[in-house]
């Protein structure tokens, strides 16, 4: 069983995961950010093309992440690669991951309101700092928005016994 770092276990702590034992954050961690580098890469074509149509079909899936303990990319791996890869389901999202996402659906809907509109470099602004945010949590576990959750609601303790 590969280990998990304190580092990382801090940064899914901060996104929500407190109380998961450490074999399954260890085995599911890399598997968390799925989700995140899914939306990322769709985000980005939908900036590159400057498409709002992209950008707004991204919506309901973020608006459903925000809703729901299970982001809807997660159920890719659920039900699908965790049984190619040999590992456990992934465990459930906390408020900070569900906050970070409502925070991308409304930030969806703006930047391709901007391209729609004719904003052009305001749609390129608003969709390269949401595709840097996406990166950021796809590949370093840093999520901003849960950081901000964490930072109106309060962060996790160190041990991570703390509800989320």
């Amino acid at each position: 069983m590969a280990a998990i770092s304190q580092i990382t276990r801090r940064r899914l702590e901060i996104q929500g995961f407190v109380g998961v034992e450490e074999r399954t954050l260890a085995e599911t961690a890399p598997w968390l950010r799925l989700a995140f580098a899914l939306c990322t890469v769709l985000a980005a074509a939908g900036t590159v093309l400057a498409s709002p149509m992209l950008l707004w079909s991204l919506v309901p899936i973020a608006a459903l992440a925000a809703a729901f303990p299970v982001h809807p990319f997660d159920l890719l791996y659920n039900y699908g690669l965790r049984y190619l890869t040999g590992t456990g389901p992934l465990p459930k999202r906390g408020a900070p991951s569900r906050f970070a996402c409502g925070v991308g659906a409304v930030w969806l809907i703006v930047t391709g309101w901007a391209f729609q509109s004719g904003a052009i470099v305001t749609g390129y602004v608003l969709g390269g700092m949401l595709t840097f945010v996406g990166l950021l949590v796809s590949t370093t576990d840093i999520c901003i928005p849960s950081l901000i959750y964490r930072t109106m609601f309060g962060f996790p303790s160190k041990s991570g016994n703390d509800k989320a």
